[in-house]
């Protein structure tokens, strides 16, 4: 008697909704690629490792409506259950490149075989109302992601409760022959071509991962949608939410309405997320988006398909989750990896193919207003071409201004301040205290954090090279770095691929007025007794490696990718040559000389200073390299230099 009014109450169905969304979402997409940065798996090899999961995610969705030997829906879904639980626990394990791919690969075949079985047969555990048993799944499984002890838990944690709720999901599913129920039979049925659903599926589930790749590789955006308790619960909210709009659209309005609601929806929260100051804003558009279109992604197939028959509607699930669900996303993440944003005209082009229906439906019985619109835009754009070609220089912005919007765009203001304050150490390490006529800007970029370092004097202290190999991968050139690499913006394609040089050149510009109040401030440094009492040479050899070794090594990773780009290539600071010191140096001479390099760089070089580093790092390492430079030194004739170019 339990059991059977477990089933008609549909919440079998509900959990095994919710499950296979938390595995997905909180696992998969998550807590895995944390574990594969944790292992030091990154850069080709992620690709890579992606990929195999991809893979195995559309092998297994178009084979899986095929796969022979588990006719009951109850062993296949368990079995994909037991595989999916099975990689969540093998991901704890100290694991080799080889292992990771093997692993990504099973968490795409156990995502695969599920979410394709478990939808074409989703009706035989929803019970009396399987629509809204569809709503309350997903609402359910997005809102459990967002729980911030859940979404905020170490990727160790996160892959143990997805193990688990796997394991707990194999005593759910029953053997129970399809229903059919009044509701069931009083959904209407889609009039769109199952095409044109599944181009519609590919476009949101684009967006979307598109949308989620920027904001977790974006600090500004990630702070503004979804760092916080409070984010998390209004997300979680928010979702559960739309989900239940998303039934009550369904039962009403049909699939196509859901579909371009949801559109709306992460179309808005794209173009937000172009700018930073605007994510709070997006993270309102975001969660209503996804969980508009994904209760339509398990209703459809499920309950919505005029599919005649099971076979049919496996078929149909298995080409959307492997073409829509699978393809669309490592679409979208690549996008979102490559440009750093989502394209407005990407985003036209997927509102032609949602939005189509009512599009035509406006045109056919509005077709004298649509008209009209029509020929006013033409009379724009024709008078902007006009006036492009009248008055171009006011038009055009110049190299800097460009690069200013980068720089607000890209939400640099969030972490860099640029201004040097009074009556602190910031005028040793950033430069001379500026005016208040300096910072009259139009709007003002002094920032308001620093979780990076003050960017006011910054063309002064680094060189554009410097800045550009910073950019594509910041923690190369400056130890423990958590600033996000930035490499898209010179390779982004088209009108994007500039906007590096502009950052860069924006960034140049960025000298103070009084450029002697740096250089008398660098003049009356000197290392304190205490700091230099306290160095050793052991420290210092570790802090070479740290900071120094990527350029002044004889295979300084540094050195070697940007070999072609310096001024002139660094010198390997064991065998010489050195330019600043002279053999007859004494060793305490030669020790400040090196520190002072060390501390500020070398002006006019690609040399740069180390000058958030303490006195005590600074004399550890003139200590060590003072005695290493020693020999060479010693052998040296006039001509060579030390850290010219470096």
């Amino acid at each position: 008697m339990a059991r059977r009014s477990l089933n008609r109450s549909g919440w079998r169905g509900v959990g095994l909704i919710a499950i296979t969304y938390v595995y997905f979402l909180i696992f998969a997409q998550f807590a895995f690629l944390k574990r594969l940065a944790e292992l030091g798996i990154a850069d080709t090899h992620l690709e890579v490792v992606m990929g195999a999961m991809a893979f195995g995610g559309i092998l297994l969705s178009l084979l899986a409506p095929r796969v022979n030997g588990l006719e009951s829906p109850r062993l296949r879904i368990r079995a994909a259950l037991s595989v999916c639980a099975a990689a969540a626990f093998l991901s704890l394990m100290s694991l080799t490149v080889a292992a990771a791919v093997g692993v990504a690969l099973l968490i795409g075949c156990g995502l695969g075989l599920l979410t394709v079985t478990l939808v074409t047969h989703l009706r035989a555990w929803l019970g009396e109302n399987p629509l809204f048993g569809v709503g309350i799944g997903t609402g359910l499984g997005y809102f459990a992601c967002n729980v911030p002890v859940f979404f905020a838990a170490s990727d160790r944690t996160q892959a143990i409760v997805a193990g688990t709720v796997c394991l707990a999901g194999l005593l759910l599913p029953q053997e129970t022959s399809l229903p059919s129920t009044p509701e069931a039979e009083s959904v209407s049925k889609p009039t769109i071509s199952f095409l044109r659903v599944l181009c519609c599926f590919t476009a949101l589930v684009w967006l979307d991962s598109a949308a989620f790749f920027i904001i977790q590789n974006t600090p500004a955006l990630k702070a503004g949608t979804w760092e916080g308790t409070l984010h998390l619960w209004s997300n979680g909210t928010l979702h559960f939410a739309a989900a239940i709009l998303s039934v009550l659209i369904l039962r009403r309005r049909g699939l196509s309405l859901a579909l371009m609601m949801a559109f709306a929806a992460l179309a808005v929260a794209c173009l937000l997320l172009l700018d930073p100051g605007r994510a709070i804003l997006a993270s309102a558009f975001y969660p209503v988006g996804v969980s508009l279109y994904s209760v339509a992604l398990v209703a459809y197939p499920s309950l919505l398909t005029p599919a005649a028959s099971t076979a049919e509607r496996g078929r149909q699930a298995g080409w959307i989750y492997a073409v829509a669900g699978w393809l669309g996303s490592a679409m979208g993440i690549g996008m979102g990896q490559h440009l750093g944003h989502v394209p407005p005209m990407f985003v036209l082009i997927a509102g032609l193919f949602v939005l189509s229906p009512m599009l035509v439906e406006i045109f056919l019985q509005r077709k004298r207003e649509v008209a009209a619109t029509a020929a006013i835009l033409l009379a724009a754009l024709c008078i902007d071409r006009a006036l492009r070609a009248i008055e171009p220089a006011r038009l055009q912005l110049s190299q800097l201004e460009r690069g200013r919007l980068v720089y607000t765009s890209e939400g640099c203001i969030n972490c860099h301040s640029q201004y040097v304050r009074p009556n602190t150490a910031d005028v040793l390490m950033w430069g001379p205290v500026q005016t208040l006529r300096e910072l009259r800007e139009h709007p003002v970029v002094i920032g308001n954090r620093r979780q990076g370092p003050d960017l006011a004097e910054v063309g002064t202290r680094r060189s554009p090279l410097w800045l550009k190999a910073h950019f594509y991968n910041p923690s190369e050139v400056s130890h423990a770095s958590f600033m996000p690499a930035y490499a898209y913006l010179f390779h982004g394609g088209q009108a994007d691929e500039d906007r590096g040089d502009d950052l860069i050149a924006y960034l140049e510009s960025l000298r103070g007025e009084d450029a002697g109040g740096h250089l008398a401030a660098e003049a009356g440094w000197r290392r304190s007794s205490s700091a230099t009492g306290e160095a050793t040479p052991d420290s210092g050899k570790r802090l070479f490696d740290t900071h120094c070794a990527t350029c002044h090594a004889n295979d300084g990773t540094t050195r070697e990718r940007w070999r072609n780009s310096f001024r002139r290539l660094p010198p390997d600071l064991m065998t010489g040559p050195y330019l600043h010191l002279s053999p007859s140096d004494s060793p305490e001479q030669r020790s400040f000389k090196i520190a002072r390099i060390v501390k500020f760089g070398l002006p006019g070089t690609d040399m740069p200073g180390h000058e958030y580093l303490h006195d005590g790092d600074i004399a550890s390492i003139s200590i060590w390299l003072a005695q290493n430079m020693a020999r060479p030194l010693q052998n040296q004739t006039a001509h060579n230099n030390f850290g010219e170019r470096p």
